[in-house]
C-alpha cells in the first residue's frame, strides 16, 4: 500500500449499485463478455478455416502455415496488451481505449468475414490490435470502481471473471455452429455483430462508470510519436505484403517472434537482477519470478493446443455424430470455459480451506501441479492418437477428459499468476511485472503455434509423437517446480 492509502482509507466510489455492486460493473461485464465471445469464437474456427479446402470456402493453407498464423495471432494479442495499457495510462484513458479497442475488434471481424487471403490476414491484425487496447483496460476500470479494495473488489472481479467465461463459452459454441450452417464468412460476421452491440451498450451506459478510467492514469502524459511510428511501421509491412514486394513466411515469423519474446524476457530479468538496484531480499524474489515465467510460458504453450492441434484432431479424427447430427469440431472449444465456470468455485473453496489450516500451497507448488495436470491431458491424447493410428475414429470423450484436466491446471495457475507476480516484484516495478506476466502468455501462444506445426498430416505418426513430447515437457517442468518448493519458500522471504 502507498502512504496515502495508509493515512486515509478510501471509501467506495459514489454512484448507483446493483445487488451491492457498482452499476458500472454490469457495463464492463457485458463489454468483456462480448469481447471474449468474439475472441474465443474466432479462435474456435480460425485454424479450421485456414486448412479447409478452397472448394469448401476455406483458405486451403497447409497445417504448418496455419498453425504458425494461429500462434502469431495468439501471441500478438497479449503482446499488444502492453502497448494498449501504455496508451490508456499516458494518452487516452482506459474508457476511450476500451471504446477504440472494441471498434477495432468489430472492424477486424468484418474484414475476416468479407476478405480474401490478404484482407483476412489484415483482419486478424486489426482484431489483435483491438484486443490489445480493450482487454487490459477493461480490467483496469473494474479495479477503479473499487478504490477501497477489500472483499468487495474481490467479489466484483469474481463476477467479472464469470463474464469472461460466459462469453468464451457462448462464442466457442455459436460461432462454429453458425459457420457450419451458413458458411465461414457468416461465422466470422457473428462476432462482428456482437462486438458492435458490446461497444454500443458501453457507450450507452458508460455514465455509470463515472470518472473511473476516464482520464489517463499517469500524471505525465506521453507523446503520440511512438504510437505513430509503430503504426507507420506496421502499415509499411502490410503494404509490402499486400503488393507482394515482400513475401512473409509465417513459420519463420512465429519462430522469430518466439525468440524475440524470450530474449526480451531474458533481457528484462538480467536488468532486474543486476542493474535495477534491488536489495538482497528483492533479488531473491526476482529469481522466483524467473521460475514462474518459465513455468507459465511452458503451460500456455501446451494449453493453447486447444485451438490448434486439438481442433484439427476434433475435425479429422473424432466421431462427432450425435443422434444423426454431426457436431462441428469447433463446438468442443466450449468445453473448457464450461469447466472453468463449474470448477472455479470448487478450487477457490479448496484454497480457502487449505489457507485456514495453514496449508495453502505456495506458487511453485500450484504451478507444478498445473503443469502435471497439463501433461496428464496430453497423455490422454497420446493414447487417443494411438487409436487413430490403428485406423479408428475416437469419441469426443477423449478431448473432453483432456479439457477437464487442462482446466484443473488452468485454475491452479492462472488466477494466482498475476497475484504472485505483483507480490514478488518490488513495489516500484509492479507495473512491469504485470507486463512480464502477459509476455509469458504471448510467448506461450507463439510456442503453441510452433508445436502444432510439428504435426504433419501426411505422416500421422507425428501426432502421438507431438502429444507425448508435450506430456514430457509438462511433467518434467512441473516436477522441477515441485522440487524447487523448499527453495522457493526461502527465496520468497515472507511473501505469502
Amino acid at each position: 500500500m502507498n502512504s496515502a492509502t495508509d493515512a486515509a482509507p478510501l471509501t467506495p466510489a459514489p454512484g448507483p449499485t446493483l445487488f451491492g455492486q457498482p452499476r458500472g460493473l454490469a457495463t464492463l461485464f457485458l463489454t468483456e463478455m462480448w469481447e471474449r465471445f468474439t475472441y474465443y469464437g474466432i479462435q474456435a474456427v480460425l485454424i479450421l478455416f485456414m486448412v479447409a479446402a478452397v472448394s469448401r470456402g476455406g483458405l486451403g493453407l497447409d497445417d504448418k502455415t496455419s498453425s504458425s498464423i494461429f500462434g502469431l495471432f495468439l501471441g500478438s494479442t497479449y503482446l499488444l496488451g502492453l502497448l494498449g495499457g501504455w496508451i490508456a495510462d499516458r494518452l487516452l484513458g482506459a474508457q476511450r481505449a476500451v471504446i477504440s479497442g472494441g471498434i477495432l475488434i468489430a472492424a477486424g471481424s468484418v474484414l475476416l468475414a468479407i476478405g480474401n487471403h490478404a484482407i483476412f490476414f489484415l483482419g486478424l491484425l486489426v482484431n489483435a490490435m483491438g484486443v490489445g487496447l480493450l482487454k487490459p483496460n477493461v480490467s483496469a476500470i473494474v479495479a477503479s470502481l473499487y478504490p477501497e479494495g477489500g472483499a468487495r473488489r474481490d467479489a466484483g472481479f469474481s463476477i467479472f471473471y464469470m463474464g469472461i467465461n460466459i462469453g468464451g463459452a457462448l462464442g466457442s459454441f455459436f460461432v462454429p455452429l453458425c459457420a457450419a450452417a451458413f458458411g465461414w464468412r457468416v461465422g466470422f460476421a457473428l462476432p462482428a455483430l456482437f462486438m458492435t452491440l458490446g461497444v454500443a451498450q458501453f457507450l450507452w451506459t458508460r455514465s455509470y462508470l463515472g470518472a473511473a478510467g476516464l482520464q489517463p492514469a499517469h500524471e505525465r502524459r506521453g507523446s503520440w510519436t511512438p504510437v505513430v511510428v509503430f503504426l507507420a511501421a506496421v502499415a509499411v509491412i502490410v503494404i509490402l505484403a499486400l503488393t507482394r514486394i515482400v513475401t512473409l513466411d509465417a513459420a519463420v515469423l512465429v519462430r522469430a517472434a518466439s525468440w524475440g519474446y524470450g530474449l526480451l524476457a531474458l533481457a528484462y530479468f538480467v536488468y532486474l537482477l543486476f542493474f535495477a538496484g534491488l536489495t538482497a531480499a528483492e533479488r531473491k524474489r526476482a529469481l522466483v519470478m524467473v521460475a514462474l515465467f518459465v513455468a507459465s510460458a511452458t503451460f500456455w504453450a501446451g494449453y493453447y493446443q486447444q485451438g490448434g492441434s486439438f481442433n484439427l484432431f476434433a475435425e479429422r479424427y473424432t466421431d462427432r455424430h450425435i443422434f444423426g447430427w454431426e457436431m462441428p469440431a469447433g463446438v468442443l472449444q466450449a468445453v473448457n470455459p464450461f469447466f472453468v465456470i463449474t470448477l472455479a468455485g470448487v478450487f477457490a473453496a479448496l484454497w480457502i480451506a487449505l489457507g485456514k489450516r495453514g496449508r495453502d500451497p505456495v506458487a511453485s507448488t500450484k504451478f507444478g501441479v498445473a503443469l502435471i495436470f497439463l501433461g496428464l491431458g496430453f497423455l490422454v491424447m497420446y493414447f487417443a492418437a494411438q487409436h487413430v493410428l490403428a485406423g479408428q475414429l475416437v469419441l469426443p470423450t477423449w478431448l473432453v477428459l483432456t479439457y477437464f484436466l487442462h482446466t484443473c491446471g488452468e485454475l491452479c495457475l492462472s488466477p494466482v499468476g498475476l497475484s504472485y507476480m505483483s507480490k514478488l516484484a518490488p513495489q516500484r516495478f509492479v507495473g512491469q511485472a504485470m507486463g512480464v506476466w502477459f509476455l509469458s502468455l504471448a510467448l506461450g501462444g507463439n510456442l503453441a503455434g510452433v508445436l502444432t506445426g510439428q504435426y504433419d498430416a501426411s505422416h500421422l505418426e507425428s501426432l502421438p509423437g507431438l502429444f507425448l513430447k508435450i506430456f514430457w515437457y509438462g511433467v518434467i517442468v512441473g516436477a522441477v517446480m515441485l522440487l524447487l518448493t523448499p527453495l522457493v519458500k526461502k527465496l520468497m522471504a515472507g511473501v505469502h
